[in-house]
């Protein structure tokens, strides 16, 4: 069996920002030869699937300038340096929604795109939502809309949602409610 580890040889950080950072690193590859790594570090993040009484998801619309389109997505956000995944989504659900939610359950976790950053996603069901006030950070424009759980399901399959941790977020729901009904 080939081994497909790579050794890190030297590190480098290009670029350190706020949110991000830009490393360089020069690997050993599995055949001996040498290559080059750009890696973004980030902290990771959380995203939300909150669920009300009538089985609606809440759902964030928002500008994203990265790919200069106005998303639907569901709530998310960075996870503070030492903080627990957790928190973090009772964090972001109240600023980006201001619900909580006295129900909290891990869905899954996964990495958002291994082949360039460190980016991992936790996932969370929320439910027994208390509607409160939204509290977004000041460059933050965020439109919460609700919509019923197989309309959202719909909506991935006509392309309507395109944000991939609300089509896992919103899938790994639908899983978990198939398998306890």
């Amino acid at each position: 069996m080939t081994v497909l580890i790579e050794k890190k040889l030297a590190s480098q950080i290009v670029y350190k920002g706020r949110i991000i950072n830009l490393r360089l690193d020069e690997v050993e590859l599995p055949n001996g030869k040498k290559g080059q790594r750009e890696v973004v570090e980030y902290s990771g993040a959380v995203a939300v699937v909150a669920l009300n009484r009538d089985r609606e998801v809440l759902m964030v619309r928002q500008f994203r300038y990265a790919v200069e389109e106005v998303l639907l997505e569901i709530p998310a956000g960075k996870i503070n340096e030492g903080e627990d995944p957790e928190i973090s989504a009772r964090r972001e659900l109240g600023e980006e929604t201001g619900h909580e939610a006295s129900e909290w359950m891990h869905l899954t976790s996964f990495y958002s795109t291994p082949g360039f950053t460190t980016e991992k996603l936790y996932v969370y069901l929320a439910s027994g939502l208390k509607p409160g006030q939204q509290h977004t950070d000041e460059d933050e424009f965020i439109q919460v809309e609700s919509y019923p759980l197989e309309k959202v399901l719909s909506m991935i399959d006509h392309g309507e949602i395109k944000d991939a941790k609300s089509i896992v977020g919103l899938l790994a729901a639908k899983r978990y409610f198939d398998g306890n009904k």
